[in-house]
């Protein structure tokens, strides 16, 4: 493959295109790093009737994309979402098919502009072009978590022992949490004799969040979105970690840790999420809460490392990733 030569005498130019939300973006960002290569990132909107039938439509123009392409393509593209396909599928084209074009999460379409689909153990699409992850691929590594433990020191180095991590979701598509789901994370939470960081998401309720702050102890540390994020600093500082059932991402981003994950229950569910959460526990990352703190460790998830690795492997690179 003509391609392959090309890339081997200097360091391959990396697209990241998204529609520009964190959950399509970050997975991305995390293979590129694990890469160790610095992407040009891509935030897109289409026009109509793209927009609305993409990636049915077909025939993308220059001016299909919001913001326009430069003329120079990348050598490889990664890419996340129903939007971002349509840009797969016209810079295969542009680039005379020299491009290598990988995208995260499974297409639901044929796709084959698509060199490599990566997608989680509980989709199931498999085949030649399709690398099979735990789960969502995540920035997080233990160098990303240990500069994140000391740029978070100063807040969460005084807490008391053991620390615990509490990541909150909220209402879905598959999953609620009801006043009785936040009055038992509460009372989980409230009868921990540690220190408590949690976090809060954007789907999750204002009248549960100020019920924790009602009902819980003074000096619990909770996070609400006002000022930089503690996300990580949270994760790298716990001892354990609590995870409500809802987020594919946050249970995937705490298994890099390789630190107790339990996963708090919610009204909902879907098959799907169940091969998630069955998944998780086969691979030892997760526990549901059985009432009190147990100590056990699995190798960290390095999905984006795995992904990156059969990028190399597949292109013939001499680009360092992350062992998987």
């Amino acid at each position: 493959m003509a391609y392959m030569s090309q890339v081997n005498e200097k360091k391959p130019v990396l697209w990241i295109v998204t529609e520009g939300m964190a959950g399509t973006e970050n997975p991305c960002l995390g293979v590129a790093e694990s890469l160790g290569l610095s992407p040009q990132i891509f935030r897109i909107d289409l026009r109509q009737p793209w927009r609305l039938l993409s990636p049915w439509v077909g025939c993308e123009q220059a001016d299909t994309f919001m913001p326009p392409f430069p003329d120079s393509w990348p050598d490889i593209l990664i890419t996340s979402g129903r939007k971002a396909l349509a840009a797969s599928r016209y810079i295969k084209k542009q680039s005379k098919g020299k491009c290598f074009t990988v995208h995260i999460q499974d297409p639901r379409v044929r796709a084959p502009y698509v060199d490599m689909i990566a997608v989680p153990h509980h989709d199931k699409r498999r085949g030649n072009r399709v690398i099979v992850t735990d789960g969502t691929p995540s920035r997080l590594n233990p160098t990303f978590l240990s500069e994140a433990k000391k740029r978070w020191a100063p807040v969460f180095e005084p807490m008391p022992a053991p620390c615990i991590a509490v990541l909150l979701g909220g209402h879905s598509k598959t999953h609620d949490m009801t006043q009785q789901d936040i009055k038992n994370i509460a009372q989980v939470i409230g009868s921990l004799q540690a220190g408590v960081m949690i976090t809060t998401s954007r789907r999750t309720r204002a009248d549960h969040i100020a019920y924790l702050k009602s009902s819980l102890p003074k000096d619990t540390y909770i996070w609400t979105g006002d000022g930089e994020n503690p996300y990580a600093g949270m994760l790298a500082w716990a001892d354990y970690i609590f995870v409500t059932e809802d987020s594919v991402s946050m249970i995937c981003d705490a298994g890099t840790t390789g630190k107790p994950v339990y996963v708090l229950p919610m009204t909902g569910g879907s098959q799907k999420f169940a091969r998630f959460h069955a998944h998780m526990q086969h691979k030892g990352i997760t526990r549901p809460w059985a009432g009190y703190l147990e100590n056990w460790t699995y190798p960290p998830l390095d999905d984006a490392g795995r992904i990156a690795h059969e990028i190399n492997r597949r292109l013939g690179l001499y680009v360092p990733a992350r062992p998987h």
